[in-house]
Parts: C-alpha cells; structure tokens; sequence
C-alpha cells in the first residue's frame, strides 16, 4: 500500500485511530495513538515524540524523534468495537528530526543488513516457531505461574483447556493477514506454539512483534496471561523461538543444490559455518535475558553446543529434510524474548560472512549430542554455548561482526543495558539460596 490508499481505506472502514507502533531496542512494543485528525500529517512523516524516554534513543537534551510510518504494515485490529471507531496499526521506522535515519532504531539497522546481502545478491527468507506459556491470574488480576491445563506435547481436551484462548489467537491473526500454518499445545504444562509462514527478514520481524501483541491481548480476554519468558517454570521446557531461514538468488532457493549427495549447496554450508562461527555472541542477542540461559541447559531439548546435523534435532542447526525449495536450517536457540529486528540482523549477517569468507562447518553430527559423554563432544570438536548471559555478554564485545550487525550506537546501549542487568540479578539472594544454606550454615 502507500500513504494514498492508507487513508482512503481508513475512510472507507470508518477508522477513528490508529496506532504508530515502533519497538525500542530491548524489543518492547511501543507506540503513539493518532485520532483522525492527524492521519495525513502521520503518513507525511510529520508525528514527533519523546525520545528521551526511551530507553538508548536519545538524551533529554536531543530529545525530539520523528516516526516514519511504513504504509505496507496496514492493518484494522480486528477486536475494537465499532460504536467507539476502529483502531489500525502502522509499523513505524524511527528517524531523526530532519527525517534522517537514526542509528538506535532496531528495524532500520535490519533494513540495513538485509541490503548488505541484496548488494551480494541474496534475499533471506525466514519463519519462526514461536512457543510461550498461558498463565492463570489471581483474584487481583496479578499474573501466576499456575498452568491452566496439565497439557503435553500435541493433547487435545479436556488436559488442553488452552485449546480455546488458541484458536481464538489463530482466528485474530489471521484477521491480521497471517498464514498461520500450524497451533498446538507444547510439552509443558500450560506451554503453546503457532508457527505462521516464512517471509522476507523484515516482514518476518514485524510479524513477531505484532504475534506477541496479539497473543498478550486474547489471553487477557481469556482471563489469562501470556508471557514470552524462556523459562517460568523450573524442571520443564522452556520456551524457544526457532528460526528456519533461507537465501533466496536470481529467485531460486540457494541452499538447495540437486547435485549434490545431500541435496545442501555449497552456499548453505558456507551460511551454517557462519552461524557456528559467530554462535557465542549470537547468544548475547537471540537469548538476552538472565532467565534465557535458565532454558539452555542440558535435560530440556534446547541445544546448549555448538554443532550442526541434518534431520537431527539435538544440535544448535539442522537442516529439516525438505529438498527443493523448501531447503532451509534451523536456528534452535534463540527465544522469543529477543529483539526480533536484531536477531534476524545478526543472524544473517553471521551467515553472509560465512559465505564471503567460504567458510566450512565441521562434519554434521548425527548422533543425539544430549547423550554423548564429554569425550566423545571433543572427539566431534563440539563446543559450548555461553553458560550465563555474562558470558555471552563477553563473547559479544570479542565479536566485531556482531557488533556491526547491531551497530555501535546499538550495540552500546545493549551491552550497558545488559550489563546493568547482571549486575543486578548478582546482587540478589535468591529463594534457591535460603532453601539450599540457611539451615547448614
């Protein structure tokens, strides 16, 4: 769409607001609501706001930030009643004052890494399987950790009593234009997963931002609340946000090459070494919280090495065994607590600079690495991912390339942030603590 037909639609829906949705670099959802009045001066780029009270956009003295509305991102909510107008969305770039671009805003650093690879000839295509949990709320609303179901992997009713608050979270996202491919209930008790299909990188992103919104909505009419924390609960699953991905060159999937034994392009295995290559830091972003390193330990199916198989769903990637165009890996550790613009960035920038530099993965492993002894991991050579987010903070400031991916305007308003973080949770006696050395010491 552009500007011309954003309004006409809106006046041929009768939209009485719509809301310019952005998201900071922690990935939070934000947004400024806009009456009637001002939807031209919004698509003329003409709305400012407080930047300074978002977190790493800019100073009090430099406060003033421009939203730059990207008129393909469209969309009628559909759960607004009518008597009070219809509420719309448009997902919006941040800019400088003089419509410039701005160096912390997380989807123009996406638009910027997705270029890079166009410049080489590449589009990445992307689809995540997001999983999150449904919580019951106490008698003051306040969310718990008490499950509403005692659901397992694919369970139906009555365990199931999600199933519900589920579909009625596929029906809404489809009335927002997704392809929603598939919903069932997780291993976890109160545990869920919609996949929806893959689309270009920055689609994709505004997708997972728009996914989190709708899914935290309908569960709040459900009398539920939804959270996207990797790990609520201890001794079950955690939840992840794997990310399938591809390239596609001359409008051919590039990771398929039917020549070959394993029907893996040279070009694929180049992107895989890159992932390998960059994981550690890659960490820092796709998995950037306390409680994220909490979900990536051993006993749980989330990868917590460095290593890649085909079919194989224990490694860190695997490539799923559709040929053709469907040839793609799979990106297993990240969690849907990420900023989804920096992420894709870092992933893909990881993966290019595999392919420009030819670099080779290691022999796949096809062994399930959760049962291998650590001698038999070091005969693979396999490695492991960041134990905390501490370590992973580290790996990242020994990364330029990831570094780069973020940006270092980005980069350092991260790392101060996440720094901040750790500290933090380090100060903290924890309820473990008093359980475990109260009484013996």
């Amino acid at each position: 769409m552009n500007a011309a037909e954003v309004l006409k639609t809106c006046r041929e829906e009768r939209v009485r607001f719509i809301r310019l949705q952005f998201t900071d670099i922690m990935g939070c959802n934000k947004n400024v609501e806009i009456p009637q009045s001002q939807f031209e001066k919004a698509l003329d780029g003409q709305i400012l706001f407080d930047g300074s009270s978002i977190e790493g956009f800019a100073r009090i003295e430099e406060s003033d930030m421009l939203l730059q509305p990207d008129p393909d991102t469209f969309r009628i909510f559909p759960w607004e009643q009518l008597q009070r107008g219809k509420v719309a969305r448009l997902i919006c770039d941040v800019c400088q004052p003089d419509g410039s671009s701005f160096d912390g805003c997380p989807r123009t650093r996406l638009k910027e890494v997705i270029a890079e690879a166009q410049h080489s000839g590449y589009t990445m295509q992307a689809g995540p399987e997001l999983e999150f949990f449904l919580f019951q709320r106490n008698a003051q609303g306040e969310p718990t950790i008490l499950t509403h179901d005692s659901g397992g992997y694919f369970d139906l009713t009555p365990v199931d009593r999600g199933e519900e608050a589920r579909r009625d979270i596929v029906n809404t996202l489809e009335a927002m234009g997704f392809e929603v491919e598939a919903a069932h209930h997780e291993v976890s008790p109160g545990q869920h997963e919609i996949d929806f299909r893959h689309d270009e990188a920055l689609s994709t992103a505004d997708n997972i931002v728009t996914f989190k919104l709708i899914v935290r909505k309908v569960a709040q009419d459900h009398g539920l609340h939804a959270t996207f924390m990797p790990k609520p609960i201890r001794q079950v699953n955690g939840s992840g946000m794997h990310i399938h991905q591809s390239l596609v060159r001359k409008g051919c999937n590039a990771f398929f090459d039917p020549q070959s034994e394993s029907g893996i392009s040279q070009t694929a295995l180049h992107y895989i070494a890159g992932l390998l290559e960059h994981a550690r830091a890659l960490c820092a972003v796709t998995n950037p919280l306390v409680n994220s390193y909490k979900r990536l330990v051993r006993g749980f199916e989330a990868p917590t090495t460095v290593a890649w198989s085909e079919r194989n769903r224990s490694p860190l990637v695997r490539v799923p065994a559709r040929r053709g165009e469907g040839t793609r890996c799979e990106l297993r550790m990240p969690d849907p607590s990420c900023n989804p613009y920096l992420a894709l960035a870092a992933i893909l920038k990881a993966g290019m600079d595999g392919i420009e530099n030819s670099l080779r993965p290691p022999p796949p492993v096809q062994k399930n690495i959760f049962r291998m002894s650590v001698r038999e991991r070091r005969k693979h050579r396999i490695g492991d991912l960041p134990r905390s987010l501490d370590e992973a903070l580290k790996r990242l400031q020994r990364d330029r390339l990831v570094q780069d991916a973020l940006g270092s305007h980005i980069c350092k308003h991260f790392l101060d942030a996440k720094k901040s973080e750790w500290r933090a949770y380090c100060r903290q006696v924890h309820p473990w603590e008093i359980e475990e050395y109260l009484r013996t010491y």
